[in-house]
């Protein structure tokens, strides 16, 4: 059949042709041609004034930069269609009216180099050019001593008819001294961006937070605003309003109330912040945060981002904080003119700036943490969970009549419910202390089985300021692979114990999960991120007397050769000198970053302290040592820190301890083991006691594995709830045990 079909014999529809196939001449390059001067003035301003909210910002800075102290604001339709602003500042010179909205005409500057000093709000001259392109703009001013008021409208940076037929000049006008400057039909000849404003009232709010933002800010400047055609005003804050009352006025009493002040400053870094936050008695369900650089409001994701890390120690998971930052910081170290609408400032040693900034917000939230309160949960009369059992009343007691009704009006509270209910502190009541008194070990502060092992003494070092690209590269490729969710779980967990110190498994709660976590595996993690912000600014570990490197190199060496067979061929003392001599060849290095101290004569005397209050395994460090040499790539500066501090992370991890070994019928020649059946079976007036005879290596690792158990929950992991930032590669040593949401379903179908 198919032979008998007619085919097309036209080509099939789709298929492409070239130019010389279709017949088309050849296309010309397209020519460049300069753009005509209109386009450019409203590229310009659309860059600048982006929303009404953006053109009252401008004007708002310029009456303060007139030494304005009241400033009134009228409103219509969010801006939109009338944005009228009027101050009782200096005024503007009658003969400066024809050039006053011409790009780039400013009183600020006069030399590019005086960008590097500027201390008002404008400078370049474009915020009054920009909005007479788009809208309709009306000028108002008298001076002090003007006899009169002067009137202009401007229409594209020139002077304009206030009506068709008139002259454009200025003419005289009654008013009071100051300006006022009137923008009608904002965007009115750019039709798309009027569309894409979706609601008045929308745009009405972002005026608003303008003005509180600057009204909290500025002492002595009186701040109103109101809509048009209504009578009372939408917010408003006297001259003689002090700080706290504007933050009150502004963003309420409950904010208010809650509020701490704090203070900083660093001469190194040509800086000082000042300012107001909320402690942790206060939270609300987005960050509301106000900053100021230099006396400019701004936005930076950086501090905002450092100080939520910094809140969430103390506030609930979902809780955020009100914050108001003022920070001065020298000119010549501030970049304004980075951005159109001077929403962005760059500034130099911004990282230290921040650190120390969060730094003094947290240590004001640890001296007022004491008086934080909490919402408890009744479980009987006069009896809650924080009450210590030995002040609780047996059941039989008579009470008084104003106990008897506060009971009652207890009982009427709404309970809720049992599946969320967190312990909120620590210190209420151990699972240690429901067991057996035979099992159950102390590990209070107190009872610490190191507690005088180390005297810290200070020294006058001054910190060293870490610019290299390796070390920020490497600080960077953390923050990218970090896991957010298991970072929160890490920043507000609480500590349970040790689960098996043989496999390093430890038990945290955060929230209402049971998570077990390979804390040698988290450990590692941790002081390799110690290692790179605190890199060339570590403490150090005095060795006395001070060992001899070639003799360590040899022990290890020794070890190495005695475990491994595949050393057999190999000629060990070759290797030891080898490693010997990079390591010395590296002594200006080792001693300039990681405090590894070596003198001429070979003794190692100081090695780092990454953590307070936590001293490495000394009988690793032979390993340590040895290990420089193979796993350290010294042929190139990144890799060279991060294999360095890899080491030195694996250096500071807990050693995993071999399981105890208890023994019965000593004495009798049949010495054994027991298995999990017959460990099981020993009653505890069986199990062993202080007075029992044990092996003296078996003394000491029991001494260790106190050790460890005491610093994982004093030092190690508190240190990992405040800075550790946990990273994808951490999944694998993290595994949730069980939640208090999905045991209650299980009892549930019981």
């Amino acid at each position: 059949m198919t032979e008998n079909m007619d085919l097309d014999a036209q080509p099939p529809r789709g298929v492409k042709r070239t130019a010389e196939e279709a017949g088309l001449p050849p296309e010309a390059p397209r020519r460049i041609k300069a753009l005509d001067q209109d386009v450019v003035n409203k590229i310009a301003a659309g860059e600048i004034i982006v929303a009404p909210m953006h053109a009252l910002k401008e004007l708002l800075e310029n009456s303060i930069d007139a030494g304005s102290t009241s400033i009134e604001i009228l409103v219509k339709d969010g801006g939109l269609k009338l944005l009228q602003i009027t101050d009782n500042g200096h005024g503007i010179e009658r003969d400066d009216l024809p050039i006053l909205c011409e790009r780039f005409t400013t009183s600020k500057l006069k030399n590019f180099e005086d960008l590097m000093s500027i201390g008002t709000y404008g400078f370049r001259g474009e915020a009054l050019a920009s909005i007479s392109h788009i809208a309709h703009l009306r000028v108002t001013t008298r001076t002090a001593n003007s006899s009169c008021a002067w009137q202009a409208h401007y229409q594209s940076g020139k002077l304009a008819p206030a009506k068709p037929g008139q002259l454009s000049d200025p003419k005289a006008s009654a008013g009071r001294p100051g300006t006022q400057i009137t923008v009608e039909d904002l965007f009115y000849n750019i039709p798309n961006r009027r569309r894409a404003f979706r609601s008045p009232s929308e745009e009405y709010a972002k005026v608003l937070d303008v003005i509180t933002r600057y009204a909290v800010h500025r002492e002595g400047v009186a701040f109103s605003i109101k809509k048009h055609g209504e009578t009372g005003t939408g917010f408003s804050v006297a001259a003689a309003a002090t700080k706290i009352d504007r933050i009150k006025q502004a963003y309420g009493g409950a904010a208010a109330k809650e509020i701490m002040s704090f203070d900083t400053e660093d001469a190194r870094w040509g800086f000082r912040a000042s300012g107001y936050a909320t402690n942790a008695n206060y939270s609300t369900k987005r960050t509301m945060l106000l900053i100021f650089i230099n006396n400019r409001s701004v936005e930076s994701s950086a501090v905002k981002k450092a100080i939520e890390q910094t809140y969430q120690l103390f506030l609930p998971k979902g809780g955020h904080p009100f914050v108001y930052l003022s920070l001065d910081i020298e000119p010549n170290r501030v970049d304004v003119n980075v951005h159109p609408t001077k929403r962005e400032v760059h500034f130099l040693n911004e990282d230290e700036i921040i650190e120390l900034v969060c730094a003094n917000i947290r240590e004001n939230l640890a001296k007022v943490d004491t008086s934080r309160t909490f919402k408890t949960q009744t479980l009987l009369p006069r009896v809650t969970p924080m009450t210590p059992l030995n002040q609780r009343q047996p059941s039989g007691d008579a009470t008084s009549p104003e106990d008897d009704s506060a009971s009652r009006r207890t009982s009427t509270t709404k309970k809720p419910y049992e599946n969320n209910l967190i312990r909120t502190d620590s210190k209420m009541r151990k699972i240690t202390s429901m067991l057996p008194p035979a099992l159950a070990t102390s590990t209070s502060q107190d009872d610490s089985p190191i507690a005088n092992g180390f005297q810290y003494t200070k020294t006058d070092r001054e910190q060293v300021q870490v610019r290299l690209t390796s070390v920020k590269s490497l600080r960077a490729q953390v923050r990218e692979s970090m896991h957010n969710g298991l970072t929160e779980v890490f920043a507000s967990l609480t500590y349970i114990g040790v689960v098996d110190s043989t496999r390093r498994f430890a038990a945290i709660q955060s929230g209402v999960n049971l998570y077990l976590v390979d804390y040698g595996m988290a450990c590692n993690e941790f002081f390799y991120q110690v290692g790179l912000t605190d890199f060339a600014n570590f403490g150090l570990i005095q060795l006395q007397p001070a060992p001899l490197l070639r003799d360590l190199l040899d022990i290890a060496a020794d070890l190495q050769f005695e475990i491994d067979p595949s050393c057999a061929g190999l000629n060990k003392d070759q290797i030891v000198d080898k490693i010997h001599n990079q390591i010395l060849k590296s002594k200006a290095m080792l001693a300039e970053y990681f405090s590894i101290h070596l003198s001429d004569d070979g003794h190692l005397e100081t090695i780092p302290l990454l953590l307070k209050g936590y001293m490495p395994c000394m009988a690793k460090l032979p390993t340590f040592l040895l290990q420089l040499g193979p796993r350290v790539d010294w042929t190139e500066e990144e890799n060279c820190f991060r294999t360095f501090l890899k080491q030195l992370a694996e250096f500071y991890v807990p050693e995993a301890l071999p399981p105890p070994k208890p023994k019965l019928d000593k004495g009798k020649g049949n010495e054994r083991e027991l298995d999990d059946e017959e460990m099981g079976n020993i009653d505890a007036t069986q199990a062993p006691t202080e007075d029992t005879e044990q092996d003296p290596e078996e003394k000491a690792i029991e001494k260790r594995r106190k050790e460890i158990e005491h610093t994982l929950e004093h030092v190690l992991f508190p240190a990992f709830r405040s800075r550790i930032v946990a990273t994808e590669a951490m999944l694998k040593g993290v595994v949730e045990v069980a939640n208090l949401k999905g045991l209650y379903r299980v009892f549930e179908r019981c």
